[in-house]
């Protein structure tokens, strides 16, 4: 019997956990779920005769390395930064490595010894990244065997709230990680647009008021992703003048950040006792204060907005423009923000998330320039069995049969970019109604 050991039992871990136990059967498997929270880990592997709950510090390396040692394949759904902490392990146990997070630069530097092991560490092999590059490379491929050039490449992907249950003025509900939310974005984006190299700084992001059409669902907002060059090679389009990868969101939503951040509530860089703050006072800590104003006119005036105006709707929604206290111990503006959303924009038993993603390519073939669109929507079930959780989760499920089966012969460090993986993973999530649709124009 095959164990694989997935650290992270969390909110994208829900049917990766649910795909692992449904396939332990066939592909006889044992699946080890560790995590601090004992009773999460439980909710999630239910009394399954396969699965083994595992609940410790995952910074006790006594304990993190035994099951490591023990075990035939490593997933980890943890937080980024805790990634080189297992991947140094997996490394030094000969272990198989899968996540959905972004190579870094820490992982970088174990490159060579993880060829030199033979192993393979499976990195941006979940939803964004992971499904967007799969879907990417298999169109471009296409495009180029049939002798077409690509000269436009945007991809888009929004994880947002279904339309039956978008209810708020935000138009948005937290289905994953908030504190990923909070700081979105925060270094900016880089990307090319008709030849020339665009930078845009944190504070312009999300002020940009640009749309695309999703069919059924009429215009969604987007803003670039940091650093989309950084794969101008990996899809070996290092020549092409447009290349960008973005963010969807609902353009309500763009709007409301853009005066979070002007307000100054996304940092992150600096503390403060905010236990005895009032609300009010800390959203309005940036701005001057009239004392003939109300909170709500002083924000607005500051906003240069109505007092009635959308945007103070929203604020209001959120809960920062009264007099109640904030109640935490030290927080940055980004902790309380956090605190904010995950308890005014938080998803109720009976809420429906919904995934979107996009690829927009041109590119001449037989001197006839061509755009071909190529969409994906996907509905979650609850909020629990999220398409956030659908689209992390399946791919990496899917990766860990491909692996312990032995029909992939692929070692280094690599990101799902290859014919080998991304066809049949492609192909079974199509089983999960996780499908493409194209049109040309």
């Amino acid at each position: 019997m095959k164990n694989i050991l997935l650290f992270g039992a969390g909110k994208s871990a829900t049917v990766l956990i649910d795909y692992l136990l449904a396939n332990a059967p066939r592909q006889k498997w044992h699946i080890t779920v560790a995590d601090n929270d004992l009773m999460l880990i439980k909710s999630k592997i239910g009394k399954s005769y396969y699965a083994t709950p595992a609940a410790f510090d995952i910074k006790d390396p006594a304990v993190r390395q035994q099951l490591i040692q023990e075990t035939d394949l490593v997933i980890s759904l943890l937080p980024p930064a805790l990634h080189i902490v297992i991947a140094r392990d997996c490394l030094q146990f000969n272990k198989n490595l899968l996540t959905a997070s972004y190579i870094d630069p820490e992982i970088r530097k174990l490159e060579k010894d993880i060829k030199k092991a033979g192993l393979l560490f499976m990195y941006e092999m979940g939803l964004d990244p992971g499904i967007d590059h799969m879907s990417a490379m298999k169109l471009i491929h296409s495009i180029e065997k049939k002798g077409g050039q690509i000269y436009c490449f945007k991809s888009y992907c929004g994880g947002l709230v279904s339309p039956e249950s978008n209810d708020n003025p935000w138009q948005y509900k937290i289905s994953w990680n908030s504190r990923n939310i909070v700081l979105a974005g925060l270094s900016g984006a880089v990307y090319k647009e008709k030849g020339k190299v665009k930078e845009v700084e944190y504070h312009q992001l999300f002020d940009q008021n640009k749309t695309v059409q999703i069919p059924g669902l009429g215009k969604l907002a987007y803003y670039p992703n940091r650093d989309s060059l950084s794969y101008v090679d990996v899809y070996n389009l290092a020549n092409i003048p447009t290349f960008m990868r973005a963010t969807l969101r609902y353009p309500d939503f763009c709007e409301g950040w853009n005066a979070l951040i002007k307000l100054g509530l996304t940092d992150d860089t600096r503390k403060q006792q905010t236990n005895h703050m009032e609300y009010f006072a800390w959203a309005s800590q940036n701005i001057p204060v009239d004392p003939n104003l109300s909170h709500e006119e002083n924000v607005a005036a500051f906003l240069g907005v109505s007092s009635k105006s959308k945007l103070l709707r929203q604020l209001k929604f959120l809960g920062i423009l009264n007099g109640e206290l904030i109640n935490l111990e030290e927080q940055t503006n980004a902790g309380v923000l956090q605190h904010v959303l995950d308890t005014k924009l938080k998803m109720e038993p009976s809420d429906k998330d919904m995934i979107v993603m996009l690829h927009e390519i041109e590119f001449e073939r037989r001197n006839m320039g061509t755009k071909l669109h190529s969409y994906m929507i996907v509905q979650g079930e609850d909020n629990l069995r999220t398409a956030m959780a659908k689209t992390v989760g399946l791919p990496l499920g899917i990766m860990a049969k491909l692996v312990l089966s032995g029909t992939l012969e692929l070692t280094g460090l690599q990101i799902p970019v290859m014919p080998e993986v991304y066809n049949p993973v492609l192909r079974e999530l199509e089983e999960y109604d996780i499908r493409f649709e194209e049109s040309f124009e």
